[in-house]
């Protein structure tokens, strides 16, 4: 974890500084400021017809009473790929725009859900079939009653509770 955060942090802005002196001496410098601002505006287009469909996507998920785990997903990608396309680079730029293809974001949340399960804490359960307050080797159908209820503190009810008692116990 600490590797990732110094790759984060220190790798990623150094190869960015790289790219931008590698683009600046071959196509010059206005083409390459150019070339972030066109993608960043590219990207800010993209991400605004995603994030609108995957919006879309979730609130029908939640209307058929599914969980939206894909939408949920997708959200966040989007949102991190969001991050990316405005963050001046090219790198940071690539890396936004495969976000933005949903094949690799369906990989990505396979290749994470797939890290989830191999991880001994974490549970999922995929519907409402098993009851979660049970042991793992205890687990069985249940079924699950709303209901709503009124208490009433009436006296004249409490009587004829009495009396009705008083009844059974005299034949």
């Amino acid at each position: 974890m600490r590797l990732l955060i110094l790759l984060i942090f220190v790798a990623v802005p150094i190869a960015e500084i790289a790219i931008f002196i590698e683009a600046g001496n071959f196509f010059g410098i206005w083409t390459t400021l150019a070339l972030i601002l066109i993608t960043a505006i590219i990207g800010s287009g993209m991400l605004r017809h995603q994030g609108l469909l995957a919006l879309r996507n979730t609130q029908e998920s939640l209307h058929r009473n599914e969980i939206p785990v894909r939408e949920v997903l997708t959200g966040l990608c989007l949102l991190f790929a969001g991050v990316l396309l405005l963050t001046p680079g090219f790198l940071t730029d690539c890396i936004g725009f495969f976000l933005l293809i949903p094949k690799f974001r369906l990989f990505l949340g396979n290749a994470i859900f797939a890290q989830m399960r191999s991880q001994s804490y974490t549970r999922i359960w995929p519907s409402n079939e098993r009851t979660r307050n049970s042991g793992d080797d205890d687990r069985r159908n249940t079924t699950v009653i709303d209901g709503e209820f009124h208490e009433i503190n009436n006296q004249a009810l409490q009587n004829q509770d009495e009396v009705a008692s008083k009844n059974d116990k005299n034949p």
